[in-house]
């Protein structure tokens, strides 16, 4: 494996691609190229989170594909958020909309120009988000064919097409952003979030409704993998139900599983992510399992019947 992390921005070392590239050999796919999954970790958009992002990749390589890890605009610029958040936070405007969703159009673009280098199938990227991570992968998924990114880019559509989206716990309908809490720890992280992802605590209907995914899903949204546990006290579970009847509305190709217990944050719910026990889940653990399997009726391999050293020998 050839690991590289790769600064987006020459002024800016906070946001980040870490690639994670499966080498190749003639035993192996033998100069064809492989699918990839771009991963945003979550985190409020005040920072993004480790446990959902190396292993995650790690992970999903595991399984066959190249893997990256974005670590888009954040209010805290790359280091780690501070927990309970400050009351009054200053605006960051990198971390504001849309900037995290060009870093997504942005690594597109980093990876398409080293595709030939990597072995690697533009044609066949997908994203995977979790939580705020999650939210910025749907509220790309349903605007990568926009102005907002091709025209900020200068570039054609189909530089920026994802091919299949995966979204754990996330975001898809900023009313429903973190339900209603009379827990103040959770009141000021809903505060903090809406400061470092929308300038202000008190945003408008029209804001909150342009950042909603679901309320833009169009027969130019991709497939789409959906998972959350009903027992999510942070980020309701109707904003998976309501992506969901979204992507149904639409015609748009989807798999939904909810699990009935787990807490905010599972990330892949076992020991290879989990910081605690609290964050470790057997039932949650499976929808790794349940994206692979779904991931392959979208991205599967091409590969022939039999290894070349079998079908040199059948030919004599």
């Amino acid at each position: 494996m050839i690991t590289r992390t790769i600064p987006l921005y020459e002024d800016r070392q906070d946001v980040t691609l870490t690639a994670y590239i499966l080498a190749d050999s003639a035993e192996l796919l033998n100069g064809r190229k492989r699918p990839a999954v771009l991963i945003c970790p979550g985190g409020a958009y005040l920072s993004c989170s480790d446990r959902e992002g190396e292993p995650v990749a790690l992970r999903f390589a595991a399984m066959g594909y190249h893997a990256f890890v974005l670590r888009y605009s954040t209010y805290y610029r790359g280091k780690p958020a501070q927990f309970p958040p400050p009351a009054n936070l200053e605006v960051n405007p990198n971390s504001v909309h849309p900037g995290p969703i060009r870093d997504i159009g942005k690594a597109f673009l980093t990876i398409h120009a080293h595709a030939d280098e990597w072995l690697l199938d533009t044609d066949r990227i997908a994203i995977c988000g979790f939580s705020a991570g999650a939210h910025n992968c749907a509220n790309y998924a349903v605007h990568w064919h926009s102005p907002v990114i091709c025209e900020f880019f200068g570039a054609a559509p189909a530089m920026f097409k994802p091919a299949a989206v995966v979204l754990g716990y996330g975001i898809s309908n900023y009313h429903l952003m973190f339900g209603e809490t009379t827990d103040p720890l959770a009141q000021s992280l809903a505060d903090a979030a809406r400061v470092a992802f929308l300038g202000t605590k008190t945003p408008t209907k029209e804001l909150l409704d342009a950042v909603s995914p679901a309320l833009h899903v169009s027969e130019n949204t991709p497939p789409t993998f959906l998972w959350a546990t009903a027992a999510d006290q942070l980020v309701p579970v109707e904003n998976t139900t309501r992506m969901a009847n979204a992507l149904a509305q639409a015609g748009i190709p989807f798999e939904a599983h909810i699990f009935e217990r787990g807490p905010h944050g599972l990330s892949l719910a076992d020991q290879a992510s989990a910081g605690s026990l609290f964050e470790i889940d057997a039932d949650a653990a499976q929808w790794i399992g349940l994206a692979d399997a779904w991931l392959k009726k979208h991205l599967a391999l091409t590969l022939p019947e039999r290894p070349a050293w079998q079908m040199a020998l059948l030919a004599q």
